[in-house]
């Protein structure tokens, strides 16, 4: 049951979670009462995940630690029927480009097919972290380049680590 709480939904597979991840979350938390980072389990649009679920939760949560109306939970479902299972009606997406709204737009009007009731809001990312993606910074851990003003320090050092391998 609801206590008339607002309650958002911010998903993703955060692998590994950015700065750009964690200003979003930060600026949703404050227009929400309360926010679920959703960390996708297994998603099926990317070729697997550097990270296990597990990790990327715990990175998650270390980053948001101060933020008391943030919680972290992994989902395995459609994201609609994980924002009406904990009572959400808002969806929020954090958008870098435009090439980031056409893939919302089309998954917002799928996720609009199942639960009309359920609503999408998206955030522009701020201008420092509009080029910012988990992809991008994999790429230049990858060839040993700079992030450490990019992710987390903890992040930063378990991508070397694993990208090491």
């Amino acid at each position: 049951m609801s206590d008339g709480a607002k309650i958002a939904i911010c998903p993703g597979t955060y692998d590994p979670v950015t700065f750009g991840h964690i200003d979003v979350i930060h600026r949703v938390a404050q227009i929400f009462d309360r926010v679920i980072v959703a960390v996708v389990h297994d998603p099926l649009h990317k070729a697997g995940t550097l990270f296990e679920a597990d990790e990327r939760v715990s990175f998650l949560e270390q980053a948001l630690a101060d933020d008391a109306n943030v919680s972290i939970e992994t989902f395995g479902e459609l994201l609609v029927d994980f924002a009406r299972r904990h009572d959400a009606h808002t969806i929020v997406k954090g958008l870098r480009a435009i090439s980031d709204f056409e893939y919302e737009m089309e998954m917002n009007q799928l996720n609009r097919m199942q639960r009309p009731d359920i609503d999408t809001l998206y955030l522009m990312a701020s201008p420092q972290y509009s080029f910012l993606s988990s992809s991008g910074v994999k790429e230049l851990a990858m060839f040993d380049g700079k992030i450490d003003d990019l992710v987390p320090e903890r992040v930063a050092r378990r991508l070397k680590e694993e990208l090491a391998r």
